[in-house]
């Protein structure tokens, strides 16, 4: 295993709601990353294409039958990624070709139903390795269903072992200690903002799974996201005016960032850069890990697994199974 490695996290506004734009943008974005040294590039939560913003910030998102939140979930659903899609191809084929892996946040479409998905891709790999976010988080369970342990996974680079968890999946300790026990050397947390608390949350899980962490933060503007909206050239009033009614201007910040890169003791490697666009960069100091397991490691020898046990369900749970009967 290589004792370092060269890490970028793109803390850039998506093309609001246009999957392809967003694709062209962010395939732009990695290239320069990787031409910058960068082996290990992530994206903030469901960056393809961009958080659902009007769920925290407009006053009638959660208001049974408003016809602006459904527009506005008919536009993402059209706007998200499938399984094998152009879009995941495009991706897995620029690591491959940069030789970085990339960690992209995600709307996921399977049938009628989104996802919160997070994609590793891997170079050299024919398809990416998907999470689905286990427990959508307060109002986000008016657009996403929930994932399964079929998708808690973790993929093995040069590197050592990298997985990612969504958001508040951060503040669930058996998703954490499913994760620790795969022993992953780096590890992505994806946050639509990393404020204050979500940075306690990624200096914890580095400190608790002795593993570096990318705390992956996206930054977008009220008028980024107007702008999106009205590019995508939908004429969809109701929706339009849910966006206009999140307060502020269109100078206003409605995600900030606050991108960082922790090392394997908690400490910052690259300390939170808010309030700006950056490609967030560090490099990662991989005998750390193995000098602070001597005296924490939550699956080896800081384990009690006479008192605690955890069995982690990896099926897969489809809403209907066929079955042929004799």
């Amino acid at each position: 295993m290589s004792p370092s490695v060269k890490v970028a996290i793109i803390q850039e506004a998506p093309v609001f709601l246009s999957l392809d734009a967003s694709v062209e943008k962010a395939s732009m974005l990695i290239r320069s990353a990787a031409q910058n040294g960068a082996k290990i590039v992530a994206f903030a939560e469901c960056w393809l294409p961009g958080y659902p913003v009007w769920l925290d910030f407009a006053p009638n998102a959660a208001m049974w039958d408003n016809q602006g939140a459904k527009k506005l979930f008919e536009l993402l659903a059209h706007n998200s990624v499938t399984q094998g899609d152009k879009h995941l191809r495009a991706l897995q084929k620029l690591a491959n070709d940069t030789g970085a892996v990339i960690v992209m946040g995600t709307h996921e479409r399977d049938g009628n139903t989104l996802y919160n998905t997070s994609f590793m891709f891997k170079p050299g790999a024919i398809t990416p390795t998907p999470h689905r976010k286990l427990v959508p988080t307060y109002t986000e369970r008016l657009v996403w269903g929930r994932g399964d342990g079929a998708t808690l996974k973790t993929i093995e680079t040069e590197w050592g072992t990298l997985g990612s968890l969504i958001c508040w999946e951060h503040w669930m300790p058996l998703a954490r200690a499913a994760m620790h026990a795969q022993k992953e050397t780096i590890h992505v947390a994806q946050w639509p903002t990393v404020k204050d608390m979500h940075q306690v949350a990624s200096r914890h899980y580095a400190f608790e799974g002795r593993c570096a962490v990318l705390a992956a933060g996206s930054i977008m503007s009220k008028h980024d996201i107007l702008s999106g909206f009205r590019n995508t050239g939908l004429d969809a009033p109701d929706a339009e005016a849910m966006l206009v009614s999140m307060p502020g201007d269109d100078n206003t910040l409605i995600h900030n960032g606050g991108s960082a890169i922790i090392a394997a003791d908690g400490s910052y490697i690259t300390e939170p850069v808010f309030d700006k666009t950056a490609t967030v960069m560090g490099t990662i100091d991989l005998t750390l890990q193995q000098q602070e397991a001597m005296t924490l490691d939550t699956a080896g020898h800081y384990s009690r697994p006479d008192v605690f046990e955890l069995t982690v369900n990896t099926r897969p749970y489809p809403g209907v199974k066929f079955e042929d009967k004799p």
